[in-house]
Parts: C-alpha cells; structure tokens; sequence
C-alpha cells in the first residue's frame, strides 16, 4: 500500500511525533522511508545546493541521526535535502520522485501567518495527488 513514504522533517521537537508513528506505519506496511528536509536559511535561499553555512551542516547532521534510527528499526530509509521554501519544495519532490504517502508532523496554528501565507502542510496537501498524513505533535 505505502511503498514508499516520505517524511518531512524540520528539525525541531515537532518531528518526533511523525517518526514514531512512521516507524510503525512503516513496518507494517513494508515499506521505505524517505526523509526531507528543507533548508530555508538565508543560505540556503541564496545559494541552494551550493550553500555552504552551520544550518546546512546541523541539517546534513540530522537527517543521517535520524536515517539510521529507521535503519537501526529495521526500516529502509533514504535522507535528502533541499532548499528554498518547504512547501514548494516538497510539492516538487513529490511530483518530481513521487511517493504513495506523505507524512508530516504540523506545529498548530499561528493564525495570522497561516490566514497570510498558509502552512505548510495546508499547501502541501492541497498540491499533491497522493494521501497525506498530518499529524499534530503535542
């Protein structure tokens, strides 16, 4: 069903709740793991994949703790990084490479930004073909 299954990750508190409940989905459905994360710095903006800046390196640094968790559970999982504005990015990653599900932990709401901009994961899951999951962390 979920053969493969992209994992979107920021880097803060908020992703461990997506993880945990992937891991499981994962298992179960056999399936392989793909985490992203966006690179939204200055840098990262700027230069894209020739950015070179402390983000970059701590975001490079996370993904590879967070691939071999998967590893070390028995999941296959792969970690790539991207960079510009999340939303953007993971739609193109998801039409680009194409995935069966989407997974993302959402922050709650900020209100104004969100009534402005619109999140993340509300603009991702209205530009994408596939299922998402949202799943609010505590």
């Amino acid at each position: 069903m979920y053969k493969t299954i992209l994992v979107t990750v920021d880097g803060t508190p908020t992703d461990r709740a997506i993880i945990d409940h992937v891991k499981q989905l994962a298992k179960l459905a056999h399936g392989r793991v793909v985490l992203l994360h966006v690179a939204d710095g200055w840098a990262a903006r700027t230069y894209g994949g020739d950015a070179v800046s402390r983000e970059i390196a701590e975001d490079t640094d996370y993904l590879k703790k967070v691939r071999s968790e998967f590893e070390a559970s028995g999941i296959s999982a792969d970690a790539e990084l991207a960079y510009g504005d999340p939303a953007k990015e993971i739609i193109r990653w998801v039409k680009q490479k194409g995935c069966d599900l989407v997974a993302m932990s959402t922050h709650g709401h900020r209100f104004f930004a969100d009534l402005f901009l619109g999140t993340t994961a509300s603009r991702v899951q209205h530009n994408v073909s596939v299922p998402v999951l949202l799943l609010r962390a505590k």
